[in-house]
């Protein structure tokens, strides 16, 4: 790229999808990314994220991953962009027609990210004191917003950006992530008097957790549950000794009476654990811009010292994490002229 050039969101977002970058393998997006802000006369911060045990976490990388950071030397911005750059799997490059690009990451989050660069380059231009955060994790576990929450660079606003269908979100569902896991005892499953079975323990319990009145809020909508893992036992011919599941439930409030109806459902059925917890978060109107409620999570719960946050992005939620990812090109580049919008208002309020 010539020094000076505009930058181009859809060749950038091009570039951002064929670059594997699945959760806990982000490092050579985040490689790529110093070098082309840096290029851009950015002063760029790397801060590492620490990979989580391999043994524990499928999926898990063993490389380098780290937050991208960037802002003009010697400036405390007023309005900091930040998305994420990993994705969830499978990867799959990017392709084009004359209305869209697909790939994965197209619009969560690499379309983002490229509007985001774009948006503060014009700004920077303008005279406004902007800054850049790219953080890894995100689709799992905010690891990387949680550490650059350790580091706030002093901004007023945050615009964290996902897929709204470039609406400012009035409101985002927090995230909570529960495991169940059950105990038996195995026995030949001809003779089930003899064992105890922690497949039937665990189903009876989630029959139990699914009928549960969970809370409702008029403005937001109600909180929802889904229970999207079950593995246990050994073989059709024995009964379980061990059984387990995975739920999120998306929050409209504080998680703690929906801790306590899981508690006293399960009982002592299964153990519960309580692996990750997101708050509701709602957020302010500004100007004109059209709005919606996000019913999914995002970054923002752990981002509280980067200011206050906003919430907006091209492409919808709805092909997200699909085979079927993609966003317009015109949405794209009308989401550049949005965040140039929204930065300058927050910045003269």
């Amino acid at each position: 790229m010539l020094e000076g050039m505009a930058i181009d969101p859809i060749a950038l977002t091009q570039q951002l999808v064929n670059i594997e970058s699945t959760t806990y393998h982000e490092g050579i997006a985040g490689v790529f990314l110093h070098e082309y802000l840096a290029a851009q006369r950015y002063e760029v911060e790397r801060t590492a994220v620490e990979q989580p045990d391999r043994a524990s976490t499928p999926g898990a990388g063993s490389g380098e991953r780290f937050n991208v950071y960037a802002a003009m030397p010697g400036i405390k911005p007023d309005v900091v962009f930040s998305t994420h750059m990993d994705t969830v799997p499978p990867f799959f490059g990017c392709r084009e027609d004359d209305e869209f690009l697909y790939g994965r990451g197209t619009c969560d989050a690499k379309g983002i990210i490229a509007a985001q660069v774009a948006a503060a380059d014009r700004l920077r231009e303008a005279g406004v004191k902007v800054g850049l955060l790219f953080v890894v994790g995100e689709e799992r576990d905010s690891a990387g917003a949680a550490m650059a929450n350790l580091s706030p660079k002093g901004s007023r606003f945050l615009i964290n950006g996902e897929p709204t269908d470039n609406r400012l979100a009035l409101a985002s569902k927090g995230a909570l992530r529960v495991e169940l896991r059950a105990k038996g005892r195995m026995a030949h499953s001809a003779y089930p008097e003899l064992g105890e079975s922690a497949i039937d323990k665990l189903v009876e319990a989630l029959h139990d957790v699914l009928a549960m009145q969970l809370p409702v809020e008029p403005e937001i909508g109600p909180t929802t549950l889904n229970i999207g893992l079950i593995e246990g036992g050994r073989a059709p011919n024995v009964i379980a000794d061990k059984a387990e599941a995975h739920i999120l439930v998306r929050l409209v409030g504080p998680s703690e009476e929906v801790r306590q109806s899981i508690l006293a459902t399960v009982g002592d059925r299964a153990d519960v654990t309580f692996s990750l917890d997101l708050p509701f978060v709602r957020m302010r109107r500004v100007g004109q811009l059209p709005t919606m409620i996000a019913k999914f999570t995002t970054d923002i719960p752990k981002l509280t010292a980067w200011g206050e946050p906003f919430l907006l992005g091209p492409g919808s939620i709805h092909v997200a994490h699909t085979p079927n990812e993609k966003i317009a090109k015109k949405e794209l580049l009308e989401c550049v002229d949005l965040y140039v919008q929204l930065a300058e208002d927050l910045v003269r309020s």
